[in-house]
């Protein structure tokens, strides 16, 4: 056993030992301690304190402070993406060292052996609240990831539709890669509101980076026509890609007046703009660069 202090009041033999008790936590977090400095630069997290902190909560039973101290440190462990094996071997090594320590107190101050039912509830209150504060420190991991998450999927949803002016009147929006229900339901929402907002009289959609469209994902596709319809603009569609169309031929699909197809975005430029055919690729190369 260590050369310990001895004192009546367990708060009190933990705050007087606290080097002892840092030096067990440290053999008994062995893959933690090697990286004590990395996450104190990382996540400005001190381990050693957080643990000291921790363990008074504990002992003075003061379970708000430890779900809110879970709540705080969960956060930043998250914004940092920091390992989580080594919180949980840290949780494990604290509830280790802590029991030792309980029993050095118990056995400096000659308390005799507990009876069952005491000793029963004592434990259980301990480890009720090493469970709260590992339970609400990943409640608070996890939500702030599923929303660090969802910010992150919102910007890739609005750069996935670029609807880029022309003129006052025009306006092109260039897809590409494959489109799924999920993002289907994405361009419909976002293409309704920004020819409202903008007030778009023709949408020229380029679907020749199109490489795949799931059956559900055309049904939409041509709800939002409609959509864009009713709003009152024309809709042109170019580069539809021969598997697409077969596609919409098994899914007797037909566009009728709902849009107008071109057979490229160079033609329909060429035809709604009036730009010289020579011209027109540099002048796409000029538009999509700015």
């Amino acid at each position: 056993m260590p050369n310990l202090i001895k004192s009546e009041d367990l708060h009190d033999f933990l705050v007087l030992n606290r080097p002892s008790f840092e030096e067990r936590l440290l053999s008994v977090a062995v893959n933690v301690r090697d990286k004590i400095n990395e996450i104190h630069v990382i996540g400005n997290i001190n381990l050693l304190d957080n643990a000291h902190q921790l363990v008074l909560l504990i002992v003075d039973g003061k379970l708000d402070e430890v779900e809110e101290f879970a709540k705080k440190e969960g956060i930043v462990w998250a914004k940092h993406a920091m390992t989580l094996s080594f919180k949980l071997e840290w949780i494990r090594a604290i509830r280790k060292t802590f029991w030792e320590f309980l029993y050095h107190f118990d056995t400096l101050n000659g308390h005799k052996v507990k009876n069952s039912e005491n000793f029963y509830t004592e434990t259980s209150i301990y480890n009720e609240l090493v469970d709260s504060f590992t339970n609400s420190f990943f409640i608070s991991y996890s939500k702030y990831k599923d929303e660090l998450i969802e910010k992150q999927q919102k910007l890739v949803n609005n750069l996935s539709v670029p609807i880029i002016p022309i003129t006052p009147d025009v306006s092109i929006l260039p897809l590409i890669g494959t489109i799924d229900t999920n993002r289907a339901n994405v361009i419909e929402e976002k293409v309704l509101f920004e020819v409202g907002r903008m007030r778009i009289q023709t949408l020229i959609m380029d679907l020749s980076g199109i490489a795949e469209m799931d059956n559900e994902a055309i049904r939409l596709f041509l709800k939002l026509l409609d959509g864009v319809g009713m709003m009152g603009s024309k809709l042109v569609i170019t580069g539809l890609r021969p598997e697409i169309v077969r596609n919409m031929i098994k899914l007797d699909v037909e566009f009728g007046g709902k849009a107008t197809t071109k057979a490229s975005l160079q033609k329909a430029l060429q035809d709604y703009l009036k730009i010289d055919t020579n011209h027109s690729r540099e002048s796409l190369v000029d538009l999509f660069s700015k």
